[in-house]
């Protein structure tokens, strides 16, 4: 989660090396569509070279990584980052903080892919306190304009993290994950970078520092979803889940270290991931 969450501070000093706008939406969609691509290549090659063989989707797989695309990629990132433009970061945190609730959620009332318990109610309200905490440490929730359409555009970013959790848990019994992840990344990159394009985008300023960095947030979307993909093939969704809410507490954190975003390194960030730590724990450790 550590891992998953450095992308936070690296995704905004991947946009002061391009010099890419807060309010260049379609720049930040070419950047976040590279990215991804770069991802589904890292995915293919490093999951190839340690299966000895070359990762491809069967035939009658396609349809899957293009519905698991549609929404683990293009959704959820289009959403969060046109939404982002009409709330603020602290809103826009604390919504996406309830990808974990919707995700049970649909998962348990939905899909029937679990129960939905009390332990697991308690546990989730826990954890999504610390997120909440850690965000709203020095700052609030003001901010102008259409903020309830940012805070909507942001949820439906949730939604769609939520759907592609349960589809990858359904398509992993039949399908390899890692090839899953890999390929529904290069199609949804590709897919994210021409929107990008076609509405304006573009990375004014390019250096060796920029690129670098892009490989490294490339890395981590390849590897990170990829183990994604591979606990939830061999665990609820719940148990999986829930350990989300670490990722805007290392998220702050790191932040804080390497961009000076105030000062959240002492109690309050203790206290936020004693409170995320505990959420876990209670989901966890339900009675077999």
């Amino acid at each position: 989660m550590s891992f998953w969450g450095s992308a936070f501070p690296s995704i905004k000093i991947g946009y002061l090396l391009f010099q890419i706008e807060s309010s260049q939406v379609f720049s930040q969609i070419l950047f976040a569509g590279i990215r991804f691509f770069l991802a589904g290549i890292l995915a293919v090659v490093i999951g190839s070279i340690t299966r000895h063989h070359f990762l491809f989707p069967k035939k009658e797989a396609w349809g899957k990584v293009l519905k698991l695309s549609s929404f683990q990629t293009i959704g959820q990132y289009i959403f969060f980052y046109i939404g982002l433009a009409f709330t603020t970061g602290v809103r826009g945190s604390i919504v996406e903080g309830t990808n974990v609730f919707v995700a049970i959620f649909i998962a348990s009332l939905i899909f029937h892919q679990e129960e939905l318990t009390k332990r697991k109610l308690i546990g989730t309200a826990i954890g999504f306190s610390g997120v909440v905490l850690i965000n709203l440490s020095g700052n609030s929730l003001g901010g102008e304009g259409l903020l309830w359409l940012g805070d909507l555009l942001v949820f439906a970013s949730t939604f769609c993290y939520a759907i592609s959790s349960v589809l990858l848990k359904r398509y992993s019994v039949v399908e390899d994950p890692v090839t899953m992840s890999g390929y529904q990344f290069i199609i949804g990159g590709v897919i994210m970078t021409i929107i990008g394009l076609l509405g304006g985008g573009t990375l004014p300023v390019v250096t060796g520092h920029g690129i670098w960095l892009l490989l490294y947030l490339a890395f981590v979307s390849a590897v990170a979803y990829s183990l994604w993909g591979i606990l939830l093939k061999y665990n609820p969704i719940s148990k999986v889940a829930v350990f989300g809410f670490m990722n805007p507490v290392f998220g702050v954190i790191l932040s804080a270290i390497f961009l000076k975003e105030g000062s959240v390194l002492g109690l309050v960030s203790l206290a936020a991931l004693l409170l995320t730590s505990t959420g876990i724990f209670i989901v966890n450790s339900a009675k077999k």
